[in-house]
This record gives structure tokens, sequence and C-alpha cells, in this order.
């Protein structure tokens, strides 16, 4: 018996390759898959990366990820997209300019440094995040470390994200969600639109394999707010579904290991 397909919301992952498997598109379509949407990416980057840090990276051109995005965009279309490395100035301009006219949400994961603290975005290429991605952003969901390096707000303690998303929600975007997973203790969020707050909280695991946390809880978002769900759904399911595979997380060659994407299917 034929069976007609299910059709499923399209989320777009403009990102850099992670060889390893555990972060970058990879990361993303992974994701997708998982929370039951169809995953389609733009590569930004090639990265030569493994479980101890990332070897070499090589941008593409901008010409190489318009093309790729409008390939996807004019044809499929989207519900939804979300950014992580951008690398440098052009690219993070180039892409800007394609979401401007996006008729979707966009979650921008403004990637600055990898698990291990290797670069991922030219010191120079700041100013066109901030100018030019994080005002397109419907979210955005920095790290400690990247909210530091984007508006100067070092976060110390639970108090101070209040402040760090003040800070980047000055740049534009509609909600900030600020990652205190760096913090001491619980594992806590703080998502606002300078109006409401949303605090997330969730236990600590005692799990080191934590490689690709960013670029899975932004492709989560995206993920929710392409089925319909409003940015704090869409932001509590992410957390959920993160805090399970940060939970599962497995060893992975000699260094930092990946979350599990398919937590919920084992």
């Amino acid at each position: 018996m034929n069976r007609q397909a299910a059709v499923l919301p399209n989320v777009l992952t403009v990102a850099g390759s992670d060889s390893g498997g555990g972060a970058g598109v990879q990361a993303d379509l992974k994701t997708m898959l998982a929370l039951g949407v169809h995953g389609m990416s733009v590569v930004t980057a090639v990265t030569a990366q493994n479980s101890l840090g990332v070897q070499g990276a090589w941008e593409l051109p901008a010409e190489a990820v318009r093309a790729q995005y409008r390939s996807v965009v004019d044809d499929i279309g989207v519900q939804a997209v979300k950014t992580g490395m951008l690398a440098t100035a052009p690219l993070v301009e180039a892409v800007a300019e394609l979401l401007a006219d996006a008729d979707a949400p966009v979650v921008v994961d403004p990637v600055g440094v990898s698990k291990h603290g290797d670069p991922l975005l030219a010191s120079s290429a700041l100013d066109s995040v901030r100018g030019a991605l994080l005002p397109v952003a419907t979210v955005a969901t920095p790290n400690l470390d990247e909210v530091a390096q984007l508006t100067g707000v070092r976060v110390e303690k639970e108090d101070d994200l209040r402040a760090a998303a003040g800070a980047l929600l000055a740049f534009g975007p509609r909600w900030a969600l600020i990652k205190g997973g760096h913090l001491a203790g619980d594992a806590v969020d703080l998502l606002t639109d300078g109006s409401e707050e949303h605090w997330l909280r969730a236990p600590r695991h005692d799990n080191r394999h934590t490689h690709g946390t960013g670029c899975t809880l932004a492709s989560a978002v995206a993920a929710g707010l392409a089925k319909g769900l409003t940015v704090p759904q869409a932001v509590r399911a992410a957390k959920e579904y993160v805090t399970g595979a940060i939970a599962a997380g497995f060893r992975l060659g000699a260094g930092i290991g990946p979350v599990d994407h398919g937590w919920r299917l084992r």
C-alpha cells in the first residue's frame, strides 16, 4: 500500500563542517532529524577537526555561500534558519544580507571559538556580527565567552546574565538566550526579549563529553520554531533535548566526545 510521505517543516543550517561529526553542520542535521524536521545545509567553511581540536579551517567564497542559500530557499523554501560558524566579515555580511529578506525565524549562534578554544571567527568580523547579523536574528544564543566577545560584559555569577542579555539586545535581536553553562552549579540560561524573562535550569551532568552543545541547542530551537512553537516554547523544548543529549554524551577519540543527538531513540 502506498503511503503518502509526511510533510515536514524545512530547517536550514548555515554553518561550518566538523569532520569529526560532533558539531557544526553535522550536529545540526542530526538534531533536526531527531526532532522531526527536514534539515538542509549551506556550508560556509570546512574544518579538519577531531576530539582533540581544530587542526585547520578553510572558508568558502561568499559567492558559493550565496549560491547554496538561493538554491535551497528559492526551490524548497524554509520554515526556520540557523546560523553557526561564519568565520569572516565577508561571509557574515553576505549571510546577513540574505537573511534580511528571509520570511522565516532566524536563530543566530554567534560561534566564536570551538569547545577546545580554537578561534572560529576572525576578530575583524565582530563588527559585522554586531551591526549586520544580530539585527536579523529572531533569537541569538551566545555562550558566556561569546557574549563577552560581542558586548564586553563578563558574566561571573547568575545575576550578571541579565546585564549580558541587555547588552546583546542592544544590537537588535528580538530575543537573547544567554547560556550560563560555564557558571558553577546548575546549568542556568536566561531567555529575554527585554520585557519578559524566562529562566531555564537543568542539573549539571558529570560528563566531559559535551562537544557540539551550542550547535545542537540552536538547531533544536530552530526546529521548534519551524514547527510553530513560540520562542519560549521552542527554547524550553531545546533545553530539555540538549540536557538529555549531554547526559548521554560519549567518548570519541582521545579528547572531548560529542553529545548524543539520538538519545531519545536508544
